[in-house]
């Protein structure tokens, strides 16, 4: 972990916390709300991004005082020492999560800000840190296609940026001419089945009908998160060579674990928790020869900007889910950027 142990070494002095909730409507017809933490220590502030899916959680977090999370963060360490430290602390002081992600998705808002904070106080950035260059980042635009589906969402991000790919999500109600006219654009590089999602808006039961229209309908299409039934296995093996797994994806752990493995994995660094688990299975993943690519998940503050440089850093070229924000958005700006994403000449902490 030799990534890690550069990191781990960082000095951090954390003085006091301050956090920002954010609120906003997307695409996908629900309202979308985060909380940055702001750890400020040594005249540098560092940031990151609570991406807990359910709002409840983040009203709970908004009633905490300042102060519980200054006693119980502040103070002068190593970055690895605050990490190992974190176990230790309760994030949720005042009631359990909706749901249990969330513990990873707090823990990596808190250590992603501590990591962006000890980098600036060092006066580096990510990649330098590690010894490695930014490169330019291609991203994919993921959107949902609406009840009932239409191509209204692909046809409006294609006439104003006609060379994007796309990553969308494939549901039951899909006919075989939407397929058509979908393919058609050659635009479409990855497809989430989503069927390892439960008791969410975005759940997708296993649907072997379904399953072969995309696989077969999409020939060069990378395949996400396929449910694995009796009915869908012969498909999906059919297809193992572009199958990628992306809710399952934790830690190296659940690589492992995967029913074979994989050429592809989603990584997206809220799902790790921690810095060293994100490393850990980036090293594991690449070394083994899977080809990975960044997820998003309509972040609305610094949490997009930190998987940016992410990808930046280890994954450049592949079909990145880390488009601007804007293209989240109910009504499309004019003015979002091509792909690839440029990284700044002087980048700080975890800044793109």
């Amino acid at each position: 972990m030799a990534d890690y142990a550069r990191l781990a070494s960082l000095p951090l002095r954390i003085d006091a916390t301050a956090r920002t909730r954010n609120e906003r409507e997307t695409s996908s017809d629900f309202t979308r709300v985060t909380t940055v933490f702001e750890l400020h220590g040594d005249g540098a502030v560092g940031r990151g991004e609570d991406v807990t899916y359910d709002a409840v959680d983040h009203d709970a977090l908004a009633d905490v005082p300042d102060q519980v999370f200054d006693d119980a963060l502040a103070g002068t360490h190593t970055f690895g020492e605050f990490s190992t430290a974190l176990d230790d602390i309760d994030l949720f002081p005042t009631k359990a999560p909706a749901q249990a992600s969330a513990y990873k998705y707090r823990r990596w808002a808190v250590e992603s800000a501590a990591l962006d904070l000890a980098l600036r106080q060092a006066e580096t950035d990510f990649a330098s840190a590690l010894g490695r260059e930014r490169d330019p980042v291609e991203f994919v635009v993921s959107t949902r296609l609406g009840d009932p589906p239409t191509t209204d969402r692909v046809e409006a991000i294609l006439d104003r940026h006609p060379e994007m790919g796309l990553k969308l999500d494939p549901t039951s109600d899909w006919t075989a001419g939407l397929i058509s006219d979908l393919a058609a654009t050659d635009a479409v590089r990855v497809l989430d089945l989503k069927g390892h999602y439960e008791g969410t808006t975005v759940d997708q039961p296993p649907d072997s009908t379904l399953y072969e229209r995309v696989l077969s309908g999409f020939p060069h299409a990378v395949i996400e998160d396929p449910a694995i039934t009796d009915e869908t296995r012969p498909l999906i093996e059919g297809g193992r060579d572009r199958i990628s797994w992306d809710a399952p994806i934790t830690g190296v752990e659940s690589v492992r674990g995967l029913p074979f493995d994989p050429n592809w994995l989603n990584i997206k660094p809220s799902r790790f928790g921690t810095v060293r688990s994100l490393l850990e299975t980036i090293e594991y993943a690449t070394g083994r020869g899977m080809t990975l690519y960044g997820g998003g998940q309509f972040e609305l503050g610094v949490g997009r900007e930190h998987i940016q440089t992410i990808a930046a850093t280890f994954y450049p070229d592949a079909p990145n889910d880390v488009a601007p924000g804007g293209y989240n958005l109910p009504d499309l700006p004019s003015d979002l950027p091509d792909s690839p994403l440029e990284p700044t000449a002087d980048p700080r902490g975890l800044g793109f």
